[in-house]
C-alpha cells in the first residue's frame, strides 16, 4: 500500500499478491512436521496427508499474471489480490482458512510504519 501511495504520482502502481498454497514447489523443503501440523496436514496417525487446498504452480502464478495484465486494475493500486481477483475485506476474527484480506493488511497507517521500519533496517530509500 505504501509503495503504491509513493509511486502513484509517477505512474508506478503496486499490488500485494497472495499466490495461495502451492505444495509442489521447493518452498516447503524447510518445513517440518510441526509446520505441516499448523496447516492441518498431519493426520491422527502422525503422517502427512494430502493437501487438497494446494494449487499447482500455474494456478499460483495466475494472480501475479492477472495483476500485471488485467485492464480491471488500470489506474488502481495498493490492493491485495488473490485467486486472480481483488480480495474482499474480511473481519480480523474470520476463520483461519477464510479467503480475503484482514484489516491490518490494508491499514494505511500500518503500511507507512512498516515502510519506515523497512527503510531503517535496509538503509534503502524510495526515490524517483
Amino acid at each position: 500500500m505504501e509503495l503504491d501511495r509513493l509511486g502513484a504520482p509517477s505512474g508506478i502502481r503496486a499490488f500485494a499478491v497472495h499466490p495461495g498454497r502451492i505444495a509442489t514447489t521447493d518452498l516447503v523443503r524447510h518445513l517440518n512436521d510441526d509446520d505441516f501440523r499448523l496447516f492441518g496436514l498431519i493426520g491422527a496417525d502422525g503422517k502427512r496427508i494430502a493437501d487438497t487446498m494446494s494449487k499447482t504452480i500455474a494456478q499460483g502464478a495466475a494472480t501475479s499474471v492477472w495483476c500485471a495484465a488485467s485492464p480491471r486494475l488500470d489506474g488502481m493500486g495498493g490492493v491485495y489480490c488473490e485467486d486472480a481477483d481483488i480480495a474482499p475485506a474480511i473481519a480480523a476474527d474470520a476463520p483461519a482458512d477464510a479467503a480475503g484480506v484482514r484489516p491490518w493488511a490494508i491499514d494505511p497507517d500500518d503500511a507507512r510504519r512498516l515502510w519506515a521500519i523497512s527503510e531503517t533496517l535496509t538503509a534503502a530509500r524510495f526515490a524517483l
